[in-house]
């Protein structure tokens, strides 16, 4: 007699965390078209300015979908988690599963693949897709300016030197007002040069433009002549200053890297990279932090259904979970706090409390 296969183990794994997935993706989906929209309101009207039409309203929306993605997904993770432990709860779904003997903390590890899942795809969009796509955006919205001469100056450092720029045109490939300030190994003046412009092309890199500047030597200043043209020996390509003419922009880990390590031009602090790059591989954590503030919805009490206010407490409490992480990173970037302690402290508290509200329910 031919006996029947017993029935697999994960199944209750892959349940859970399938609806876990599509609940957080249809979630960010809304977010996401929500900011898309408010994105668009405040951009459309420049953007037919320019006389894109509609296909620069699509490349415009296209670009910055990564970074809207990026940012809508914690929030995502909190809302989707909270729509589905709350409608498991109220169809009684969470009351057949604790009488076969699954635990609050069973149900939590069984979440905990989706999450670090969902985790790690924020952390590749951070990481890899947003640095691309907004690099690509800003030199597509510079080169398309009618006006790019009302960009803003930056300052940036590369190895020993210093240098500025009055602004960038043509997506990377013009500079106009660029300094370049060299200095001795004690940090000293040394040079400073002066160019009209410069332009980058693939044959012959980059070609300053009527230079001007002065040498220092000890006590005695010398002005150079000025030079029509000539070569700038540099490691820095048209968006190296796409990056550094944006503010904020979002950048790799590799780049980041680099700027700490001083391979890359960087117009950031140390203390404001190193932050960044340790809330990016946290990312996962701040996701299982969320999921774990979400979970008291499953003791709502079966009379009180939708009345109950535990999923707007909840979502309080993720609220403010990401208000007091957004405001830490802050004060890490500003300086005011190392980086681990701009980071790390956060997840910690709300980790405890979130445990201890779980621990009295299951308690009672």
């Amino acid at each position: 007699m031919k006996t029947q296969s017993p029935a697999p183990t994960h199944v209750l794994l892959r349940y859970l965390s399938g609806v876990l997935f599509s609940r957080v993706m249809f979630s960010c989906a809304i977010l996401v078209g929500l900011m898309e929209i408010l994105a668009l309101l405040e951009q459309t009207t420049p953007i037919l300015q320019r006389h894109l039409g509609v296909s620069g309203i699509l490349t415009y929306a296209g670009m910055r979908l990564p970074f809207l993605m990026a940012g809508a997904l914690p929030l995502g993770v909190l809302i989707g988690a909270l729509v589905m432990l709350t409608q498991m709860t109220l169809a009684s779904e969470m009351a057949i599963l604790q009488a076969s003997g699954l635990s609050m903390w069973g149900l939590y590890k069984r979440l905990i693949p989706a999450t670090l899942l969902i985790g790690v795809m924020g952390v590749v969009l951070d990481d890899q897709v947003t640095p691309r796509s907004e690099q690509a955006l800003a030199a597509w919205w510079n080169r398309t300016d009618p006006h790019p001469e009302n960009g803003h100056a930056f300052w940036f450092h590369e190895g020993g030197r210093i240098g500025r720029v009055q602004y960038v045109a043509d997506g990377g490939n013009m500079l106009s007002g660029l300094d370049l300030y060299t200095r001795t190994p004690n940090g000293l003046l040394h040079k400073a040069l002066h160019a009209e412009r410069a332009d980058y092309t693939h044959a012959h890199g980059w070609q300053l433009h009527t230079i001007s500047g002065i040498e220092v030597d000890g006590n005695k200043t010398a002005r150079l002549p000025v030079e029509a043209d000539t070569a700038w020996q540099t490691t820095l390509h048209p968006w190296d200053f796409i990056r550094l003419s944006a503010e904020n922009p979002p950048l790799s880990s590799g780049t980041i890297i680099g700027m700490l390590r001083g391979r890359l031009p960087s117009d950031s602090s140390p203390g404001f990279l190193q932050a960044g790059l340790l809330e990016r591989f946290l990312r996962p954590a701040a996701m299982m932090v969320l999921l774990l503030l979400a979970m008291p919805v499953i003791y709502i009490p079966p009379r009180t259904g939708t009345r109950s206010w535990v999923p707007v407490w909840c979502l309080g409490a993720g609220l403010l979970f990401i208000i007091a992480q957004g405001l830490l990173r802050a004060m890490g970037n500003a300086g005011l706090l190392p980086p681990p302690v701009a980071t790390i402290p956060g997840l910690i508290i709300f980790t405890l409390g979130a445990a201890t509200a779980l621990l009295r329910n299951e308690a009672k």
